[in-house]
């Protein structure tokens, strides 16, 4: 953490851990702080309080102001100082340490050195504040202090001044040790030395002085020089330090005496140097009495010995033997985890007796390898021996140490084993030693684990004992066996010896995976019923064509067939394309059987090609009884002979025809299916057939039927019976028609009409039924608007034309009317049809100049035709028709007929206009009569047109 001081605050600035986040103010500046230079700003130990001094020139010297500061309260006081510092001191019969604040001042009126307790705590002794004179000699008169550092060990305050003294005071008592100059600079910064419990500093010059106490003279100093025995036993006790070895033994010696067991006991526990820790001591302290009511003076001692630190070798024994004969080994363990104690093998020794785990932390400390390899076996830490021995060099008999564990605990032998042939720098013990070691003891599941481990990198020189650990599991633990083979960990033992001990011990799988001649294979795979059928899968990968063929025969011998047939047709199965599909059909065929051979192929059919396949598949399910399966492979499969399955199938003769109606319906083989079951008597499969299977065959089906003179009423029934929309009722016909038996059929399509069919397949058929019949013909043709007008028509030409003109005309199948009636000298129909069909581009048909009919039809026009009708437009067409085929002519005869006899258009204007214009133009020896007899024409305009043709 560093310190920031700014001219109005103090700021912390943490630059690790989560709150480095940047600056935190601390508390602000005091007034009297201000103008000054900072020299020095400290915290105690719990950041709690803080210290800020600064300097300044003032009236001729140099005055210091610091500000403390109380974080807990939040309050600041000024005081005047120059160098201060905060430190703990462990006072006399005190529990923890006391908190003290430590600051020099030199004022206008003198120097001094305050020390004042900070946070006293409850149950610690109340420590006085301190205030001693701080000395400067009479030529540094403007010498003032400027830094200090406390020495932890010593409670001694280094006090730094300007002018390079230095003045070495004790904190507790406030006395002034030491004065001196060490430096002709300005000491400007100053630290803790802890190698050296002193101060180190560095001057103006650049120079870094360290400063320190001589541990060897101070002592002496003090007493001879500064004559303070208080002083000098308080800091020889404190910091352990010579020179106080008699005033210590004499204090301790009055205090024995006097009964202040305790306070002697604390004598000799801080006596400097040890000098009072010896046998002697705990002796004089095991003899005293022990007062009513209190501790024993020896575990007063004891108990002052722990609190100071650790206890020596002779100190650990005593106080160990009444707490273990106690049966309070807890407090041994506590003070070996505090390291209190100094650990021998006697201690260890003595600790055994009671608890094995804590005598081994005692022999490890001490450092007694032997015990500690012997307690490790003791108490199991097998796995602990080899890296302890190898830390320490210790080289033990590791033979009959293996042979004790393994008789104690097998299973921790076990890993020991391994332990001693796994060791980094090589075995400790030869693995063939070891292996013999647990032969000797019949341990096999112990020498299992340890060899497993051992021979785990597969070596080819541990051939021999790869082969001595699948022969003692083979021989003792099979299962043991399999499952290390199982692993694949091992290579090189010997394979044709493992593989015969594998099918001694049943393990078929293993001796198979072992095996490697014909005979032995054949020998083992037929125990089927304790292999796993995936594995047997996976093993006829290895086999070469013949091996498979051959294990396969051994496997489905007639004694086995039942046993190994589902595995044997999965083996077909999987390899079917290695094998052949034509030999594995063989296989099954040479067996008899056909329950192997369904199986096989219908594990292959749907991805096969091969006709064979299929038709083999075919036949073994139909000899299997399996029709439903006959069924579907006849429906979907593409790839096999149609006419041999369609023999096959009529030879079967099945009870269920379905498979050879499916067959016949596919390929066109409709006539022979209803031959051949009309011969044999299976009407109710054909009338399946038509009814579910296929109702678009129907017509073929009835042709067939009429072909063998099957009973009309078993085929009108047959008719009637089927109710499906995909019967094809043009293509019936057509069968019908083609064998003159069309009459057949009318019950049939009565009902379809009665049903509400209007399929004009129906309609046209029911048409040519009643031209035959000659019932109601004409009346059915001029009424019905559901048959096709030009097949019916066609139909009617050669038996009937007026049919067929009838036909056409409802239909308006124009150019089919012009040619029958034309053909059949219907002129008069026609010529009616033409007026009023009003249709130009079928007049200039009629009216073709090339037309041998077409005066005939001119004839009728305007002979028939035309007077007849009553409707304007019809006599306008006509007219514009004629006119159209340029015939003049001819229009004057039809325009003499309309005006001039007298018809419902005599007075028409324009018939009258158009009469005497077609004169004017074509025969002007009429205009004359013409004019004289009509009446009601245009004269002007056709005078002005008469004048303009002369």
């Amino acid at each position: 953490m560093t310190g920031l001081v700014t001219d109005s605050a103090v700021y912390h600035w943490p630059i690790e851990g989560s709150d480095a986040s940047g600056p935190k103010k601390i508390f602000d500046r005091h007034d009297t702080l201000a103008g000054t230079q900072i020299i020095s700003y400290r915290i105690n130990a719990s950041a709690t309080w803080h210290i800020l001094v600064g300097i300044s020139a003032r009236d001729g010297r140099v005055v210091g102001n610091m500000q403390l500061y109380s974080k807990e309260r939040g309050v600041s006081q000024p005081l005047e100082g120059h160098a201060a510092v905060f430190a703990d001191i462990m006072l006399e019969d005190a529990t923890a340490p006391t908190h003290v604040f430590a600051f020099a001042v030199r004022s206008a009126v003198g120097a001094k050195l305050h020390v004042i307790e900070i946070d006293h705590q409850d149950g610690t002794p109340v420590f006085p504040k301190k205030v001693v004179d701080v000395y400067f000699p009479p030529e540094a008169v403007n010498d003032f202090p400027v830094s200090m550092q406390v020495s932890k060990r010593y409670h001694i305050a280094f006090l730094v001044t300007k002018y390079g003294f230095i003045h070495l005071y004790d904190l507790e008592s406030g006395t002034c040790i030491y004065m001196n100059r060490i430096s002709g600079d300005t000491i400007f910064v100053t630290a803790v030395l802890e190698a050296t419990s002193g101060l180190i500093g560095v001057n103006r010059k650049g120079q870094v002085l360290s400063v320190s106490v001589d541990e060897n003279t101070v002592i002496p100093y003090i007493l001879q020089t500064l004559q303070n025995v208080d002083l000098a036993y308080r800091l020889a006790t404190r910091g352990n330090l010579p020179g106080a070895n008699n005033l210590v033994v004499e204090r301790f010696n009055q205090t024995l005496q006097s009964g202040q067991y305790a306070q002697a006991a604390k004598i000799a526990a801080s006596s400097p140097g040890g000098v009072l820790r010896t046998p002697q001591t705990i002796e004089r302290f095991k003899t005293l009495a022990v007062p009513p009511g209190q501790v024993a003076p020896i575990l007063q001692y004891f108990g002052i010995l722990l609190e100071k630190g650790e206890l020596n070798r002779q100190e650990s024994l005593e106080l160990a033997r009444p707490v273990i004969q106690q049966g309070r080994q807890q407090l041994l363990e506590k003070w070996l985890k505090e390291n209190k104690l100094e650990c021998s093998e006697e201690l260890g020794d003595m600790v055994k007796t009671a608890d094995a785990n804590l005598a081994l932390s005692v022999y490890l400390r001490a450092n007694v390898p032997h015990k500690v390899v012997q307690c490790f076996g003791e108490t199991g830490q097998y796995d602990k021996i080899v890296l302890y021995a190898r830390k320490v060099g210790y080289q033990p008999d590791y033979v009959p140490l293996l042979q004790h564990i393994l008789r104690v605990d097998p299973e921790k032998g076990a890993e020991f084993a391994s332990l001693l042939v796994n060791d980094a720098e090589g075995p400790l013990v030869p693995l063939e030693t070891i292996v013999d070691v647990f032969a000797s003891l019949n341990m096999v599941q112990q020498a299992t684990s340890f060899l497993l481990d051992a021979l785990k990198e597969n070596k080819p020189e541990h051939g021999a004992l790869q082969t001595r650990l699948l022969e003692m599991n083979l021989l003792h633990a099979p299962q043991v066996a399999d499952a290390i083979l199982g692993n694949e960990m091992f290579t090189h033992y010997d394979r044709a010896y493992i593989a015969g001990l594998c099918e001694k011990a049943s393990l078929y799988q293993r001796a198979l995976e072992h095996y490697t001649d014909i005979a032995d294979i054949k020998r083992t795979i037929v125990h089927t019923q304790v292999l796993q059928p995936d594995w047997i899968l996976s093993y006829f990968g290895r086999l070469s064509v013949d091996q498979s063929f051959e294990c396969l025969k051994a496997m489905l011998a007639p004694h086995l067939l039942r046993q190994n047939l589902q595995i044997g047709v999965q083996i077909a199965t999987k390899y079917s394309e290695q094998l052949g599909a034509s030999a594995l059909i063989q296989l099954f065929e040479s067996i008899k059987s056909n329950e192997g051979l369904y199986y096989y192929l219908g594990s292959i059919v749907n991805m096969s090609q091969d006709p064979e396949v299929h038709f083999k598949y075919i036949q073994a399910a139909t000899r299997t009884g399996q029709l439903k399966e006959v069924e579907r492979i006849c429906r979907e499969s593409n790839f096999y002979d149609p006419e041999r399955v369609k023999n096959f199938l009529k030879e079967a003769k099945l009870q269920d025809m379905l498979p050879l109606i499916v067959v016949c319906d596919r390929f066109d083989f409709v006539h022979d299916l209803v031959l051949f079951m009309y011969q044999n008597h299976f009407l109710k499969y054909i009338e399946v057939y038509v009814q579910k299977v296929n109702p678009s065959r129907t017509p073929i089906v009835i042709g067939a039927l009429l072909d063998v003179d099957c009973d009309e009423t078993v085929i009108k029934n047959l008719l009637l019976s089927i109710q499906s929309p995909n019967l094809s009722v043009e293509q019936l016909v057509e069968e019908a028609q083609k064998r003159n038996r069309l009459k057949l059929l009318l019950p049939f399509l009565e009902n379809r009409i009665k049903e509400g069919h209007v399929d004009v397949h129906v309609y046209n058929a029911i048409a040519k039924i009643y031209i035959d019949t000659n019932h109601n013909a004409e009346q059915f043709l001029k009424e019905n608007q559901f048959y096709d007008a030009r097949v019916v028509g066609k139909y009617c030409e050669k038996r009937d034309p007026y049919l067929a003109f009838i036909a056409y005309e409802r239909g308006q199948c124009d150019l089919e009317l012009l040619t029958v009636t034309n053909e059949n000298s219907m002129f008069k129909h026609q010529a009616r049809y033409l007026v009023r069909r009003r249709d130009p581009v079928l007049w200039a048909t009629a009216l073709d100049e090339g037309s041998p009919y077409r005066r005939s039809l001119i004839d009728q026009v305007v002979g028939s035709a035309l007077p007849e009708t009553t409707d304007p437009e019809d006599v306008s067409l006509t007219v514009k028709a004629f006119m159209e085929a340029d015939l003049p002519n001819e229009l004057i005869e039809l325009l003499e007929k309309l005006v001039l006899e007298g018809s419902a258009f005599s007075d028409n204007r324009n018939l009258q206009n158009l009469l005497i214009l077609t004169a004017v133009k074509a025969d002007k020896s009429r205009v004359m009569d013409y004019v004289q007899r009509l009446s009601n024409f245009d004269a002007p305009d056709i005078a002005s047109i008469a004048v303009r043709s002369e």
